[in-house]
């Protein structure tokens, strides 16, 4: 029997767990997969961020970020894993909040991804949608 009362420490507390991370997006499998580069992740970070500003389309963030990643990406057959990767590095605060409280594993492709997006963040009046 595991003992009830366990008193925690504020140590306890401050250090890190990983017990409660969940990965929204599940990948699909790809063939000689590379590991992301952090200058590739930078890139994307700054070159192509959406906060969900006012001023922001969330289409646009899509063509922008697709433009991006497709350039780096030489592997065609590893294509939607590779956009799949590095998209949750293009969005910030509440966005990647959002994405992050997404059920584990609910998305398993880039349309998946793309489609649940925009349900989210597209804005009547803005561009239609891709």
């Amino acid at each position: 029997m595991e003992n009830e009362n366990l008193i925690c420490t504020l140590g306890d507390y401050s250090r890190p767990s990983h017990e409660s991370y969940r990965n929204t997006i599940e990948l699909p499998e790809g063939n000689n997969v590379v590991p992301l580069r952090s200058d590739t992740i930078r890139l994307v970070q700054n070159e192509c961020s959406f906060h969900v500003l006012r001023s922001e389309d969330s289409n646009q963030h899509l063509k922008d970020f697709l433009k991006l990643v497709d350039s780096l990406d030489h592997d065609v057959a590893n294509r939607e894993r590779t956009r799949m990767r590095l998209f949750k590095f293009s969005l910030r605060d509440q966005v990647r909040n959002w994405l992050e409280h997404l059920l584990a594993g609910s998305i398993s492709t880039w349309e998946d991804l793309t489609t649940r997006f925009l349900a989210q963040f597209f804005s009547p009046g803005r561009t239609a949608k891709l």
